[in-house]
């Protein structure tokens, strides 16, 4: 492992920096968090390479519109209980989310929740059955999504489960999704977005878990297979 070495920068000139940063990421986002304040007061490089990052990642149209985008970030931020995830509400309502639909957001984010009990339940075998209750989960994330379209519900379901860390639910909105239409670039943007709210070990699991369901058959693979 390399240990790079960075020029240091003069006391003055890291202030400088730091606070032409902190104007940049007020900018770009419209709000400052406080570790926003920390990095450019003590390591401008990395808050600059940081909000260039999160302006790729979540700012700049990828494959989602922007009403995709937000109806993504909304259930994935109440799965993952992330309360500063308020500044998706404004940006819902600028991309067309009405009231009931940011609620249909909640309640998807809600009716995730079932899943890992419900799977749980086929322990008892002998009296529950697997398709039974896959069925009547599926008929509670009809109820729940509103007037909100199915593809984008089912790749919102994938996010949720994996900031959970429910692989099986993972799957099973996986397949889904892909039935219903949904795009390896769709799908992918979805589960990139939960590196904030949970980290880079989150993540990994929910790359590896999507490997893992393509090589069972179950949907397209999460990268070029050669």
């Amino acid at each position: 492992m390399t240990f790079i070495k960075k020029q240091e920068l003069s006391a003055e000139a890291r202030k400088a920096r730091g606070a032409a940063a902190l104007r940049k990421a007020e900018a770009t986002r419209g709000y400052l968090l406080p570790y926003h304040r920390m990095l450019c007061a003590h390591d401008p490089d990395l808050m600059e390479a940081y909000d260039a990052y999160y302006r790729e990642l979540t700012l700049i149209e990828r494959s989602f519109t922007y009403f995709e985008r937000e109806v993504v970030w909304l259930v994935l931020l109440a799965a993952a209980r992330e309360a500063y995830g308020d500044i998706h509400m404004p940006r819902a309502e600028e991309s067309g989310l009405t009231a009931a639909q940011i609620h249909d957001c909640m309640a998807i984010a809600g009716v995730a929740e079932a899943f890992p009990v419900m799977a749980f339940s086929t322990n008892w075998s002998r009296w529950i059955a697997e398709a039974e209750i896959e069925a009547r989960y599926a008929k509670m994330v009809e109820a729940a999504r509103g007037d909100l379209p199915a593809v984008i519900t089912e790749i919102a379901l994938v996010t949720a489960h994996a900031a959970r860390r429910s692989h099986a639910g993972m799957r099973f909105h996986l397949k889904r999704a892909f039935a219903m239409g949904a795009t390896a670039a769709k799908v992918a943007e979805g589960v990139s977005y939960v590196i904030l709210p949970c980290g880079g070990p989150v993540l990994v699991d929910a790359c590896n878990v999507w490997d893992e369901a393509a090589r069972a058959g179950l949907c397209p693979p999460p990268w070029h297979v050669d």
